[in-house]
């Protein structure tokens, strides 16, 4: 009894050393970068001197600040592109290629346009972003296209128009995002029995009947799992903005990433800056946490 209570106190023992590389990284790189922001947030600082403090001024100029809001706002939009969008349509395809299309025309035609339909998250963002301004340019391929098969009334600045900058910039995000999302969910759908497909097929169901009674129920996880990773990605959005559109235009697609890189590096008010990286940070653990103890509450019902 002495043996096994030695061993297993060394075998805690061990897997504790595996542990400390990762702490260690996360301290450094992760803890006390944050608290060193926290600590500036209470400052008026401009990057050189010493920091100025000023207690809850910033948070206070965040509560008036209409361009804050207006890009907590902009955000919202965003966690449809980049979650509501994206996961519907990469859970059809997802259900399509594997339900329909391997079945009807082989593996290699649904390799094939899973491989496609991922090619955009392989790419960097700023190629991706650079690509969509000369498609999305007023003498892009879109408005040249147009004018070719006589709409020219269609033909728009479209991400020099606040109008239409929004959607532009949303369009390209569902663009990225879908091929995680259908990625994942085809990855879930390998470990799916393929007779609960067949039963269901005898039985009459159709491929809607399908998707909505097998597919959906049983990648519970795997969606879970997407939305909450894309939803995080939503509230952090920064790439894409910064490269195609720079917030613009009349602030149009600005984001709270975006507006902490603006007051940082061009107003530098880094205190301020540093307080609207506080308030995104603490919505995303905060958004994160309620989802798993979501997922936990569902899992323990289960």
């Amino acid at each position: 009894m002495a043996i096994s209570s030695q061993r297993s106190s060394d075998g805690s023992r061990s897997y504790s050393l595996y542990l400390i590389p990762g702490t260690i990284g996360f301290i450094l790189i992760v803890l006390i970068p944050q608290l060193a922001n926290l600590g500036l947030s209470f400052t008026a600082w401009k990057g050189v001197g010493t920091p100025r403090p000023v207690g809850l001024q910033n948070y206070h100029r965040l509560l008036t600040d209409d361009q804050f809001w207006g890009s907590m706002y902009h955000t919202l939009l965003f966690i449809v592109s980049m979650t509501v969008i994206p996961v519907c349509i990469g859970l059809v395809l997802a259900a399509l290629l594997f339900d329909y299309v391997r079945d009807q025309f082989g593996e290699w035609v649904s390799s094939f346009f899973r491989a496609g339909f991922y090619l955009p998250q392989i790419l960097p963002v700023t190629v991706a972003g650079v690509l969509w301004g000369w498609i999305l340019n007023p003498v892009g391929v879109i408005n040249i296209t147009l004018k070719a098969i006589g709409l020219d009334n269609l033909a728009q600045n479209w991400i020099g128009d606040a109008t239409y900058a929004l959607a532009a910039v949303s369009l390209v995000i569902v663009w990225i995002q879908v091929g995680y999302c259908l990625v994942v969910f085809m990855a879930g759908l390998s470990r799916i029995d393929p007779s609960l497909y067949e039963a269901a097929e005898l039985d009459g169901a159709n491929w809607w009947s399908r998707l909505v009674t097998i597919t959906i129920p049983l990648l519970a996880p795997e969606i879970f799992v997407v939305v909450l990773t894309t939803l995080i990605a939503a509230l952090k959005v920064f790439a894409p903005i910064f490269v195609i559109t720079a917030g613009g235009p009349d602030n149009a697609t600005l984001v709270p990433s975006y507006l902490t890189y603006y007051h940082f590096f061009t107003t530098q008010r880094v205190g301020y800056a540093a307080a609207i990286a506080v308030v995104q940070t603490t919505l995303t653990i905060a958004l994160a946490v309620i989802f798993l103890r979501f997922q936990s509450q569902q899992e323990s019902k289960e």
